[in-house]
């Protein structure tokens, strides 16, 4: 299957896993042209999957029903997605034209967040990016830990297809709490050369995440002692670590 990043807004990403017969699956789709302009390239729409309700990932559904009615619509269970769609959440299975993936809930951005597996790939939204992770608009701490140990459990080759272009901002505060990480540092490397060339620094390897994204970290000793260091103390709950991890990062400038 070939994967492709389509571009929206100013740092969205729409993904398009297309099939040898051009079906493709289209997730996230926050704007309908750039799903309009890969159909008129031979992309055929055989079905959208959501994975939040924020109106970057899901405003332009509407459109592309007008376009296609009786395109099959997958998305998570929260009332302020107000499409006609299947609704799926934790252990369901999405399978149609072809396409097989296991929905996992994965609270902490919002509170029905979820994402899909299958394929090698994971569409996660805006639970894990490179070398980050989402902001918790809705969840808590724990519940945001919980689901990124969930991701972090699946196979190291997975694909990680993430909602956002985030890298080498995300890259920035990584170097700032895991300084010595080596593979941090070639992976920050490695994404400035993509972002020079006007590539897309996703997806990335969930290997590579294991190995330099702090927020999958927080049971690393580097990434502890940096937030011991920030507090002035030590600590001794992974969620800690996280929180103040999570704190930091929002309120950081380069």
């Amino acid at each position: 299957m070939r994967l492709t990043a389509l571009p929206a807004f100013q740092d969205n990403y729409i993904w398009a896993l297309q099939a040898p017969d051009g079906r493709t699956l289209f997730v996230d789709p926050g704007q309908a042209q750039p799903v309009l302009d890969a159909a008129a390239q031979g992309m055929q729409p055989a079905a959208v999957l959501l994975t939040h309700h924020h109106d970057d990932h899901i405003g332009g559904v509407a459109a592309l029903r007008e376009r296609w009615p009786d395109l099959p619509v997958f998305a998570p269970r929260d009332e302020r997605i107000q499409l006609q769609c299947e609704r799926v959440g934790e252990g369901d299975r999405v399978q149609s034209a072809g396409f097989d993936f296991t929905v996992l809930a994965v609270p902490g951005h919002t509170r029905s967040h979820i994402a899909f597996h299958g394929h090698g790939h994971l569409f996660c939204g805006d639970t894990l990016f490179s070398l980050g992770c989402g902001r918790m608009f809705e969840g808590t701490p724990a519940q945001m830990l919980a689901s990124l140990k969930r991701l972090a459990a699946l196979p190291g080759q997975t694909r990680i297809c993430c909602g956002h272009e985030y890298t080498l901002g995300n890259a920035v505060f990584a170097r700032h709490v895991d300084p010595t990480n080596a593979a941090l540092h070639r992976r920050q490397q490695e994404a400035m050369d993509m972002r020079s060339r006007s590539r897309p620094t996703v997806p990335s390897l969930l290997a590579s995440e294991l190995e330099c994204n702090p927020f999958l970290r927080t049971h690393a000793e580097p990434v502890r002692q940096a937030i011991a260091a920030r507090l002035g103390r030590p600590v001794a709950e992974e969620a800690e670590v996280f929180a103040e991890l999570r704190r930091w990062k929002d309120g950081f400038r380069a």
